[in-house]
Parts: structure tokens; sequence; C-alpha cells
């Protein structure tokens, strides 16, 4: 067929829906138990679920080939492949320059495969090894470089860049390291943000440069980016004593060129399922208020469209709550309460449409067809 619309995957209390993203159709509901984490696979048709001690890989069915200067675009059966990934308390999973890497908490293996053959059964995996288990993550530079936290169960704050085995960059001064986002490139390499609890770090041109904020506790832990863009989102936490959880209203713009930070107060609170990018790199954060306000990298606010019905963070961050994932110019915003899902386009800042579902969503990826990422060329 010469086109499809993308695809959403939503995990559920029981299992794994696919929805059709234009229509709103069903298109598969797979059972399945436990909570289940997604990530994108890398190669626009897979995804990868976290359940426990493995990674399964699932088949969304979808999948853009290029013929000529357009794509075709194949359908196939959707559902649990089979194929998993044994991961001691599977963690994160990181999709850059063409390859995904898996990270295995438990026993803080990294596992890193070829994009485009995740679902190929004579796929390649090469392993890799921390120090020690911790909560990391790992990511594969687009020179074949690998970056990794290190740390152990009770501490972490080092980040390293390995060739061939030898450390190349590290950096110590990173407390709490938790979450990584590569901004666009420089004509020298790769640059990455990470986040810490006194600032991120930032990877550009070969070494780490630290970023001032203007807090002694200040956590970026998770932190968002648009291929061409240079600036990060993030968010922003002062209170290491939160109890039961933080309510911040500020977020962080990070600029990697400059090592810069900008806050900019949204007046209302987020949560960590609040963030995207958009297709022209806007910073689309989902607040309390119901509202998801896009912003451009400057920080200023071009919409603030209503979307759903006020909401709070629930005192377990596995408990379900809204949240928001961006692909192909939309913006794709559920509803835990009200059981939706609703497109949003970010640029002209409407609803164009609202889709009931099923079950309770609790977390959600978009599949295109066409790869998330693409392997340098050479």
């Amino acid at each position: 067929m010469s086109s499809i619309g993308p695809r959403l995957v939503i995990a559920h209390d029981g299992g794994l829906l696919t929805l059709d993203a234009t229509t709103g159709e069903i298109v598969a509901d797979v059972a399945h138990p436990g909570f289940l984490r997604l990530n994108n696979a890398g190669d626009g048709r897979h995804v990868f679920v976290s359940d426990g001690d493995v990674f399964r890989l699932f088949d969304a069915g979808i999948q853009a080939r290029a013929h000529g200067d357009h794509h075709h675009f194949y359908t196939s059966e959707i559902g649990l492949t089979g194929t998993t990934f044994d991961a001691p308390h599977a963690g994160h999973v990181v999709v850059h320059a063409g390859r995904t890497a898996l990270f295995a908490d438990g026993t803080g293996e990294i596992q890193v495969m070829d994009s485009r053959f995740a679902g190929d059964p004579l796929r390649v995996v090469e392993h890799h090894a921390t120090t020690d288990p911790h909560h990391g993550v790992a990511m594969v530079l687009a020179d074949g470089s690998l970056l990794t936290t290190q740390g152990t169960e009770d501490e972490r704050r080092t980040v390293q860049v390995l060739r061939d085995g030898a450390v190349v960059a590290e950096t110590t001064d990173c407390p709490g390291v938790h979450g990584e986002a590569a901004a666009a490139p420089t004509a020298s390499g790769d640059v990455v943000a990470l986040g810490c609890t006194n600032g991120p770090v930032v990877l550009r041109d070969g070494a780490w440069h630290k970023v001032a904020v203007p807090d002694a506790y200040a956590r970026s832990g998770n932190l968002f980016v648009h291929e061409a863009s240079s600036v990060v989102l993030g968010d922003y936490k002062v209170d290491p004593d939160a109890d039961p959880v933080e309510r911040p209203t500020r977020i962080a713009l990070i600029d990697t060129r400059t090592n810069e930070l900008d806050l900019v107060d949204l007046g209302s609170p987020y949560w960590f399922r609040s963030f995207a990018r958009g297709s022209q790199g806007e910073a689309l954060v989902l607040t309390y208020d119901g509202e998801l306000k896009v912003l451009d990298e400057q920080g200023s606010v071009r919409h603030e469209v209503p979307v759903i019905a006020p909401w709070e963070e629930k005192a377990r961050w596995q408990d379900p709550g809204p949240l928001v994932k961006a692909a192909d110019g939309l913006a794709y915003v559920t509803d835990a309460a009200a059981h939706t899902v609703s497109v949003v386009d970010p640029s002209s800042g409407t609803v164009t449409a609202t889709h009931q579902l099923p079950v309770t969503p609790v977390e959600m990826v978009v599949v295109t067809g066409h790869p998330e990422t693409e392997r340098p060329a050479g």
C-alpha cells in the first residue's frame, strides 16, 4: 500500500493495545500480565517491552520500505514475537545512530544491536558490562564508541565513553545520573546531555562540560531532544526530600553548545511522562491544569492547549497517569482517568481528534513504520 497511518502501542493492566492513531480503530489487543514498560526498538516496526527480568520484542505490524523517491508500506501480524533478551531488572532502552542498547539494572550488562535488524532472528548482539550492577543507561555513539554510566546500587555519579574497551572521556561530576539525550551533533561528533542532581553534564567535542544551575540540588533526570536542535528539554526538581512527590512547575531548557540552562515557569506542575518534542523542535509539556504547553526553543509559550481534565500525579510512579508522545508533526496525549487518547497539532494549538479506549493507558509509544534513527554513512 502507498501509505498507512501511525500506530499507538499502549500498555495497560492485562496487555498491549494497538491503535490506528488516525482513526482510533483498535487493530489488536494482546493479553500479557504484569507492569510493562515500552520503548521503540529503532526500526520503526518493533517495540521493546521491559517485563521484569526480560526484554520482549513486540511487532506493531507496520513497516515502510523505500521505493525510489517514495515508500511502500507493509503490514504484518501484530503481537509478541517470542523473541526475548534476558536482562535482570530490565531497564533503559536507548536508540541512537542506528543502534539499540538494552541495559540490565540487575547485572549492569549492556546488549547492543543494529536497530535495522531488531526483529531479525539472525541479528548480531554485542555484549558489554559495567563494573557493578546499578540503575544505568548506555548509548552507542555515531563513531561506534560506547557511552555508559558506572555506579553501584547505592550511588552512581560517573559517565564514561569507551572506545575499544579504553576510557576516552569520563566525568565523575554527575551524582544520581539519570536520563540521557543526544542533541544535534557538532562537526566533531555526538553531543549528549545527561541529568544529574547538581546540574546536567554535556559531552561535546569529545569532552565533558558541566552546566551551571542556580540551586544546590537541581535534578533534571528526564531529558528530551529533537535531532536537529541543540537545546534539550528537561524537568527540574529542587527538593531531595519531597514526600510523596515533588510537584515542580519550572522546566529546564539546556543549551548544549553554551552549557547554559534556562528555567521557564509554566505555572502548573507536571510529571516525568509529561514531555515530548515536536517536529519543529517545540517543547511539549502537559501540566496539571490539563493543558499541553507548546514552547519554542527560547522558552516562549506559543500555545496552551486544553486537552484533558485537570489531574495530579499519584504517589506511586507506576500508577496510571496522563502521558505525551509525538511523531510526524502530531502529539498524542493520554488521559488515564477518562480512558482516552487525544491528537494535538502543536503548530496550530488545536485538538484534532479524541479516541476512546477500552482500557486504562499506562505507557505508550508511537510507531510509524519509519526507523526512529539512521546509522551514519561510512
